[in-house]
């Protein structure tokens, strides 16, 4: 039988299982045989992930691979739960289960008291169900609060009051580590698990079983156990124990993106926006974002997350539907001058050094021009910018800012000569320019200017205006 259907299968008996070639096999050869099929055939093993290629997913795929259970060690916001999520594609689309099991036991192979004595009595007319693969994977925040009984199990009052034995298995209420079994299980913030909590771990991880509350119990899990930690110097609220970190086969560090276009694409890629924010903008944003995570003036043991750069551009194309709302635009579309009033709104993502306190929004909008005239020369560097220059020779000037509509900018810069050109630079397609996108370019090319002195400019209560 294939490891890989498209529909849920028809089997419904353990006898079907077998007469179709069914062979049990674990969760990590099951992701491991998957795994090496993506390789071979060139597909995405882990789709949506953008700037490991060539760093954190080749150590992922060993480790996977290897069979080894996983600790993802980063900064904040650097997609660790995204990837531990896309784990569950090397899946089997369907896996068969014993039906009604609380552990989803394997129907040839089944460990719990229940499904043995089940196939005791039924043989080959065991019920089989259907489980899809996204049903196999389970998350744990971890918090302080966490107890064994939510990960491993504990017993169940109800059960006992029901006049079972407390010697009884079937007393046993499990936890969410059992109810993954043949599964992946994630935990996030492993350190901020309470060390005493941690040890209940050494079983799932070494010995593959639980133990509850002592009881002579040995059930041998079937899972991958994938987690995510901030590093220790930076979150001082706690730490995985010593023989914890030893039970995982696997350390793998995760980063931010170590170039533009990457950052461009995961922005791209994750920001809900309401209204166009044109390309050249989003790098803006993802230079502000790396220029952040390169300044001495930010506490980076903290880091700054990849949440900053998308809730900016969310925030840019807000401020542009407002814009609309309030003008009667047509098609809104995010300019230059809508992201300074962002960056108030962005401080409490980032964490500064002690000796920068009073100076958070400078420091800002500091960097936020910084990053405005990098992508300025980067994107236009060559281009024949003299005709907008020689708008202003003659003493005339633009005004602008957040609440100015498109057409208005657009009515007082006129025709200018090379703005076909500088378009086509911003990516920008001739034939479906729009009054907005024109205007974003005209505002862009106006701030980069200004930025590279050549032009003047100056802001007094949200009103910019640039020229003499």
């Amino acid at each position: 039988m294939s490891h890989i259907t498209t529909e849920r299968p028809s089997i419904v008996t353990l006898a079907e299982l077998s007469a179709a070639g069914y062979q049990p096999r674990t969760v990590k050869a099951e992701i491991r045989t998957n795994l090496v099929a993506a390789l071979r055939g060139g597909a995405t093993a882990f789709p949506g992930i953008v700037g490991f290629d060539d760093t954190v997913l080749p150590e992922l795929e060993r480790a996977l691979l290897a069979g080894h259970d996983v600790v993802l060690l980063g900064e904040r916001g650097q997609g660790k739960t995204r990837l531990m999520r896309t784990l569950t594609g090397l899946l089997d689309e369907w896996s068969p289960v014993v039906e009604g099991c609380e552990i989803h036991d394997d129907p040839a192979t089944p460990v719990c008291v229940r499904c043995r004595t089940l196939i005791a009595q039924l043989g080959g007319e065991l019920p089989v169900g259907w489980r899809h693969r996204d049903d196999r994977y389970g998350e744990k925040l971890a918090t302080p609060d966490t107890s064994v009984g939510d990960l491993i199990g504990d017993i169940d009052p109800t059960k006992v009051a029901q006049g079972r034995p407390l010697g009884d298995p079937e007393t046993v209420h499990y936890g969410l580590l059992p109810r993954t079994n043949r599964g992946i299980f994630a935990i996030n913030e492993l350190p901020d698990l309470a060390e005493r909590i941690q040890v209940a771990l050494f079983n799932v991880l070494e010995e593959r079983d639980i133990q509850v509350r002592g009881y002579a119990l040995r059930l041998p899990l079937d899972l991958l156990l994938v987690a995510s930690a901030n590093p220790e110097d930076y979150t001082n609220r706690g730490r995985i124990i010593t023989p914890l970190k030893d039970r995982f086969g696997a350390e793998i560090r995760t980063h931010y993106p170590l170039d533009i276009d990457d950052e461009v694409t995961l922005v791209t890629q994750e920001a809900t926006v309401v209204a166009a924010v044109p390309v050249h903008l989003v790098e803006v944003v993802a230079r502000f974002a790396a220029g952040l995570r390169e300044s001495a003036a930010i506490d980076q043991r903290s880091g700054v997350s990849a949440r900053f750069a998308i809730a900016a551009t969310e925030a840019a194309s807000a401020s542009a539907l407002r814009r609309a709302a309030l003008t009667g635009e047509s098609e809104p579309v995010a300019r230059i001058a809508d992201l300074p009033d962002v960056v108030p709104t962005l401080r409490g993502k980032v964490e500064f050094e002690m000796g920068e306190e009073g100076r958070e929004y400078d420091v800002l909008t500091h960097l936020l021009r910084v990053a405005t005239a990098a992508t300025f020369r980067d994107r236009l560097r060559g281009v024949d910018l003299a005709a907008f220059t020689a708008h202003f020779a003659e003493g005339e000037t633009l005004e602008t800012g957040v609440l100015t509509p498109a057409d208005d900018v657009l009515a007082q810069m006129g025709s200018v000569p090379g703005l076909a050109t500088v378009l086509d630079r911003l990516g920008v397609e001739e034939d479906t320019v729009s009054p907005g996108q024109a205007a974003a370019a005209v505002e862009f090319v106006l701030e980069g200017l200004h930025l590279s002195r050549r032009l003047a400019k100056d802001t007094v209560d949200g009103v910019t205006v640039y020229g003499s």
